[in-house]
């Protein structure tokens, strides 16, 4: 073999090689997600179009999350009351194998949700992992008292007249809820549970710097059987976004947790105009095991007087 030839054929083997070598080499990128806002069962973006940046502890960029328009939020009022008549007038028993699912759902997907929650509050991965676990183990606890909260608020009354009169518990309508700014996950489920469980529905203002894992909650909801406006859920700033909620004629009830001071007298303010229930920001331990007072909330409370009939020579009706 002559020299020239062996250089040719030692070349020729050395580019095979890096042919063969190179996909394994090469430098995969990345793909982003693009968060989106869950609004009527869809994904859409929002209207404006605009979007912010969300950041971890230490102010290193995660992603671009929708920054939702007051559009958005009228949107988002218009699916809640659409779904609130399927909803409410499910069965207790029906949510609760509902609730049950998304509990399923947000297992399944609990090392994502633990990643989120970890660069989202800059805590501990062990420590993100047990915020998830306690938040499916909170969502399950909402989920067992739908078909039990009726008779722990409703129930016969004792009357002086020959009447049934009997107490029913009817959930309010369309609730708006301010996410609380300090617990992205945890504190999200804890106050939208309860909304849910007793039959209204809900529009979501997610924490507004905590807002990733309230967005891929909403992808949970979607691939559980919660049917679409039951939930929706916006990002973006809390003040600009709420008092148009505090204000919307079609809302019935807010949950002002996710308010400071000041915010919160402005939204009372406005809530008062169509007479809407208001829950109050207080201080609250989301670790700790809830009441049923975010239940009792948002469900009024309707009775019915039945008459018995005739009393008899003895006193008694039948």
């Amino acid at each position: 073999m002559s020299e020239s030839h062996g250089k040719s054929a030692k070349k020729k083997a050395g580019s095979a090689a890096e042919a063969t070598a190179g996909p394994e080499r090469a430098v995969r990128l990345g793909v982003f997600k693009t968060y989106k806002l869950y609004v009527g069962g869809k994904f859409p973006r929002s209207e404006s179009g605009r979007v912010y940046e969300v950041t971890d502890s230490k102010d290193n960029w995660l992603a671009n999350a929708p920054l939702s328009s007051r559009k958005d939020a009228r949107d988002a009022v218009v699916a809640a009351r659409k779904a609130f008549g399927g909803w409410s007038g499910a069965t207790a028993y029906n949510r609760g194998q509902v609730l049950y699912r998304v509990a399923e759902m947000l297992e399944g997907r609990r090392e994502q949700f633990a990643a989120e929650v970890a660069d989202a509050e800059g805590v501990p991965r062990a420590e993100a992992a047990a915020q998830v676990d306690a938040a499916v183990d909170r969502w399950v606890w909402y989920a067992g008292w739908t078909d039990k909260i009726a008779q722990v608020v409703g129930g016969g009354n004792p009357v002086a007249g020959p009447y049934f009169n009997l107490s029913t518990p009817e959930p309010t309508g369309v609730v708006a809820v301010l996410a609380p700014q300090d617990s992205s996950l945890l504190g999200l489920v804890s106050v939208l549970a309860p909304v849910v469980a007793t039959g209204c529905t809900a529009v979501l203002i997610a924490s507004e710097r905590l807002a990733l894992p309230a967005l891929s909650f909403g992808e949970v909801l979607a691939t559980s059987d919660v049917p679409g406006g039951v939930v929706n859920i916006l990002t973006g700033r809390t003040a600009e976004i709420a008092p148009s909620l505090a204000a919307h004629q079609d809302v019935n009830a807010i949950d002002l947790t996710g308010a400071d001071a000041a915010l919160a007298k402005d939204l009372e303010i406005a809530a008062a105009d169509n007479l809407k229930r208001v829950l109050r920001p207080q201080p609250v331990d989301w670790a700790a095991v809830p009441g049923t007072d975010r239940m009792t909330a948002f469900l009024e409370t309707k009775t019915v007087w039945h008459p018995t009939g005739a009393l008899g020579t003895s006193g008694s009706s039948y």
